[in-house]
């Protein structure tokens, strides 16, 4: 189960941890998308995560993960760490028995908890959640994926919030920046964010938009949310800035789930015959009800973005939102 070549760190990494080599049972976990290999273990009967990065790229760089995850575990936002190791891309850390985490619960746990997490030392710097939507809408643009008739008013729509949107390296914090409900583990009394792969140095409203896919249903829980998460009501800009940032999210999501679903090659899809309703396909994933392994359901997925996006862009208040965040720039220049 263990790849051949990381059988022997593992084992010099339960020596070191554990005073012994081997493991009693071993169980491999295959919720998420990370390349990485996880794997819940026993070790003198009790279990522990251990997580082998397969991937050698930047964006899986062992030396910040383990780096976020450490500060993260001090703060008691991770699992407790056993054991880290840089070359061999290899941790142990606490395993999490996850309970099912009441909608209601997580509405008043998580925007405290993401408060915690932005108030962190800084991360180290990647880039922008904005530099991360302008990548990928550039390769769904190159791939072609979807007539351009189809996308024309959402690619239209974005450039407005691209022009007014803050891309300021002050307004940055510490941010895990991949909070999706495998991510965030409850053991029945606290919460728990795994996985720091993508953490690095971001804008605060990219953590707070995708955590609102689940738990912002209306402006009334969105007003709690906020004000949950600031401990002060959310003025006009920052209900604002948030409501953008959310359109910012459902691009990136939009297209990251088109280019992985079609495999970057042009596909016939009728959006009037896909169940698109956003509010019910996120209750069912936080659920657990809904795994976006397969690629139709990345397809899907993609769709649901990119249809509540256009029905955001069409409001009043989503003009009103570019005003205000527009003004707010000009004031501060």
């Amino acid at each position: 189960m263990i790849p051949e070549a990381k059988q022997s760190v593992v084992k010099d990494a339960l020596q070191s941890t554990f005073g012994v080599s081997e493991y009693e049972d071993i169980r491999m976990l295959t919720a998420g998308l990370s390349s990485a290999l996880v794997f819940r273990i026993v070790v003198q009967k009790t279990p522990y995560l251990l997580r082998i990065i397969t991937r050698t790229d930047a964006a899986s760089d062992p030396t910040r993960q383990f780096d976020c995850m450490q500060m993260a575990a001090k703060a008691e936002i991770a699992p407790r760490i056993w054991y880290t190791n840089i070359e061999d891309r290899i941790s142990i850390t606490d395993y999490v028995e996850a309970q099912p985490l009441p909608i209601e619960e997580a509405k008043t746990k998580l925007p405290k908890l993401l408060r915690q997490l932005h108030s962190l030392p800084p991360f180290p710097k990647v880039m922008n959640f904005q530099d991360t939507a302008d990548i990928f809408i550039r390769k769904f643009q190159e791939a072609k994926i979807l007539p351009e008739n189809m996308t024309e008013e959402l690619i239209k729509q974005y450039s407005r919030i691209v022009a007014v949107y803050p891309r300021n390296d002050e307004d940055l914090v510490s941010c895990h920046n991949d909070l999706k409900p495998e991510n965030i583990l409850f053991d029945g009394e606290r919460v728990w964010l795994v996985d720091w792969e993508a953490a690095f140095l971001n804008d605060r409203y990219a953590d707070l938009a995708v955590v609102a896919n689940f738990l912002v249903k209306d402006e009334e829980d969105e007003a709690d949310y906020l004000g949950s998460y600031f401990g002060e009501p959310a003025d006009e800009y920052r209900r604002a800035r948030f409501l953008l940032a959310r359109q910012i999210t459902h691009m990136s999501y939009f297209t990251v789930f088109m280019l992985f679903g079609a495999k970057g090659k042009p596909i016939d899809v009728s959006i009037e015959k896909l169940d698109l309703d956003f509010r019910s396909f996120h209750d069912r994933i936080w659920a657990g009800e809904i795994s976006l392994i397969s690629d139709d359901v990345k397809i899907q997925y993609a769709l649901v973005h990119m249809e509540q996006m256009l029905r955001n862009m069409r409001t009043k208040r989503f003009e009103d939102a570019l005003n205000i965040v527009s003004r707010h720039q000009m004031n501060d220049l």
